[in-house]
This record gives C-alpha cells, structure tokens and sequence, in this order.
C-alpha cells in the first residue's frame, strides 16, 4: 500500500520516522510524499509546546482532509500525553512513543478492517530500550544512531518525562552492531541522539557511561565523525574531556543545554546545575579542544523573569560566548509547573528573545571571522548553485566553488565569511 509520513519536532522523531520507513519498506510498502493520495497517513507528532500541539492536530486534520478513505495513525509525544484529545479528532490508530513494530502490524491491520484502535501504554513503566534499526538519508552523508530514550530530571516546563518514560539505554553490544553497519554502508558521519543522552548507562547498573559508548563507536566506526547531540553541563569533567580529546573522529562541536544564564530562574526550572558549574564546563571544553564550537539553547522571559534576571542572563552568555545559540521566547506547557507560575507578558519574552538573539548573532560571526585562514577537513553533503556546501567538524557550513564533491571529505582553507557561515577554497592533494 501507498503510505504518507509526516514528522514533527525532535531528532529523536526524525529516527524513528526513518525507522519506520525503513521495516515499511522492508514490507513492501510504497512510501509516498505526504500530500499525495496514499492508503494511509502517519503522524509522528510531538508536544514539547503547545504550538507542537497544535501542529499535530493540524497535520491529522490535512491528512483526513487530503484523503478521506485513507488510514490516518498517529503515535509519538502529543498523542501519548493527550490521548482522550487526540482521539477527538477521529484517528483510526492512536499509539504513543513506544514499540514502533506493534506500531506498523497495527496499522496494517486497519488498512484491512478499517477499525478504529489507541494502544497508549504508561510511559513512566517503561524499563527496556525499544532497539530500532539506525540510518539516515539516502545521500548516505550523515546517519544518526539513537542510543537512549526518556529523562528523569522533571523541568518544571517541560512534559518530555511523561511522554517518554524513564532513562533507558541502547546495549553497547547493539551499539557496536549497528555502528559497523552503517560504518559498511558507507555513512562518513554518525550523529549520537537520544532524549537526554548525557544519562547514557544510568539504567544500565554497570558503571558504563556516555563517554564508554563513545570510545566504542569510534573503535567500530572507522574513520566515521561522530557528533553529540546535546548534553547536560554535568557530563562535561575533565575524565570525559581526557578521554574525548583521545578520540580522533569526536568532532569538536558541543551543544550544552542551558536554557538560562541566572541561578535563580534555572533553580524555578529546576535544571540541576548553576551557572558556576555550566561555566566549568565550557572552561574545560575550551582546555581540551582548540577553539570548539559551543552552543546552547535560551528560553526568555520564563515565568517571574525579572529584567534583572535577564540581565544576568545576557552577560553571562557573553562571558561564556558562544559559536551558535537557538532562543526561544518562553512557551506555556500545560500540565507543568511552570504553566501555573506567574507569567511574563508575551511582549516582554519576545522583546528579550530579540535582545538576546542580537548578541548571539555578534558571538556567532565573531566566531567564524576566527575560522578565517584555518584549514579544515569539511564532509559535502549536497550540491548548491556553482558549488558545494558541507559541514566542518566544528558544525560551521562551508561552501566551496566547486561541485560533484557530495560524500567526500576535503581539507579546506577557509577564506572568507559568507553570510551565517564560511567559504572556502579546497587544498590541492
């Protein structure tokens, strides 16, 4: 049968969807463009904001629009945490973030009986790893491999633990497999996903931590990159940064989670770190790594942010200045905590997010106007206008005036800034 995928939010749904395609293709099922007429629609939705939601309800409500005949199923986050909701909307197959095969059996059976069914488990009893096949695009440039699902830490804005469960982690043996295969397949690099990766192994009960999980990939990864997704200022001490910098294909790009740069707003987020302790982590990245490229997330204008409050915020993103920052005006979450504190005035978050962004935007070209003149090796990943455009391992794009380089690793030198990233000129070998 023809079937339609459309996904939402996260990279952790963008590997499940591509999980999904490849066991439907596996069946022998047509994938097709989700505006086209199909058998049967998924929606992998999610419920990090209530904007998300109200993007998933939208695309269950074009799916049904678009083909009316067609099966429309809808898992991941807005459906675990809203079931009676989405069930509403009048979907033939509701499940939430957990067992994706159930998943696909269950929509093959609709196709067949055109019954309606929601199978929503308890996301906090979840205790096993759903373990899904690992891959990418069909460029074969970059893949993402997860290897953990759910979170403990309970911000006081977010809903993520009671749509994903508890901390649960991919087996390194697993790990290994699926890192030599795609390492066969020709991937050049690997992306490390997850909910919250920095509690790789906590449920493990072995002692074995994220910074094991790496050595292993880049023992079975050959000469693929690996990438972090983002991480938790406490992963970061000096044994991970002494046994990191050993790692020849870690790239040197690290996305460390802050969300505030004031202890008295991350204390009402309830993020388990100050500023002190977020600031040694980036001293010791900085100590191990030349020049790494660190980046953040920024919610402003959270609930009973004073302009003091922000203030502090805005200095100490300076102090720490960053490669890259994404900046979110604060979004109500309901179901948490922070939706029943006192809230900031929508005007305020966005005029704050505006100030915030205009420092980033100064940190960011500081930072490539530093790249000038350094040589690096850049992965093509497409073809663009004259050129080609790729990714250094600090995560900066580079475009050169050259093409036909998709898949391939060049050391170039960079020569110019261009816009909101770099250009370059490859090296002669």
């Amino acid at each position: 049968m023809k079937i339609g995928i459309y996904t939402l939010g996260c990279k952790v749904n963008q590997y499940e969807t591509q999980a999904m395609e490849q066991e439907l293709t596996a069946r022998g099922h047509e994938l097709v463009d989700f505006e086209s007429p199909a058998d049967a629609y998924i929606i992998n939705t999610c419920s990090v904001t209530a904007v998300s939601d109200k993007k998933s309800r939208q695309m269950i409500r074009r799916a049904k629009k678009n083909s009316p005949d067609a099966v429309v199923a809808a898992c991941g986050c807005y459906v675990q945490t809203h079931e009676e909701e989405a069930k509403s909307l009048g979907i033939d197959l509701l499940m939430g973030t957990n067992d994706r095969a159930r998943f696909l059996d269950r929509l093959e059976e609709a196709v067949k009986t055109r019954e309606a069914v929601a199978d929503i488990d308890d996301a906090l009893r979840r205790r096993t790893f759903e373990v899904l096949p690992a891959g990418g695009m069909a460029n074969r440039t970059r893949a993402m491999l997860k290897v953990e699902d759910g979170c403990v830490n309970f911000c006081t804005y977010c809903i993520i633990p009671y749509a994903r469960g508890p901390v649960r982690s991919l087996p390194m043996d697993k790990a290994a497999e699926q890192v030599r295969a795609l390492c066969s397949q020709g991937y050049r690099e690997l992306v490390v996903t997850g909910i919250e990766i920095s509690s790789y192994g906590h449920d493990l009960k072995d002692g074995t931590t994220l910074i094991d999980l790496l050595e292993l990939i880049a023992r079975e990864g050959g000469e693929m990159r690996i990438r972090l997704g983002s991480l938790e200022p406490r992963t970061v001490t000096r044994e991970f940064c002494e046994r990191a910098k050993k790692l020849p294909t870690l790239c040197p790009h690290f996305h460390l989670s802050m969300q505030s740069g004031c202890d008295a707003t991350l204390r009402r987020m309830n993020r388990r770190y100050d500023t002190a302790r977020y600031y040694e982590s980036v001293e010791l990245l900085r100590e191990y790594f030349d020049d790494p490229a660190i980046t953040t997330d920024l919610i402003t204008g959270f609930p009973e942010e004073t302009e003091e409050e922000f203030g502090e915020t805005l200095a100490f993103i300076e102090k720490c200045g960053f490669a890259a920052m994404h900046i979110f005006p604060y979004s109500v979450r309901p179901g948490t905590k922070a939706a029943a504190m006192a809230q900031v005035d929508m005007s305020v978050r966005e005029e704050r997010a505006a100030r915030a962004a205009a420092v980033a935007e100064r940190m960011h070209q500081g930072y490539l106007a530093r790249c000038v003149g350094k040589t690096f090796p850049v992965l093509f990943e497409q073809d663009r206008g004259e050129g080609s455009v790729g990714h250094a391992p600090n995560y900066m794009p580079v475009t050169v005036g050259m093409k036909g380089l998709h898949n391939t690793v060049q050391n170039v030198r960079i020569t110019a800034v261009d816009g909101d990233g770099l250009r370059g000129e490859p090296e002669e070998t």
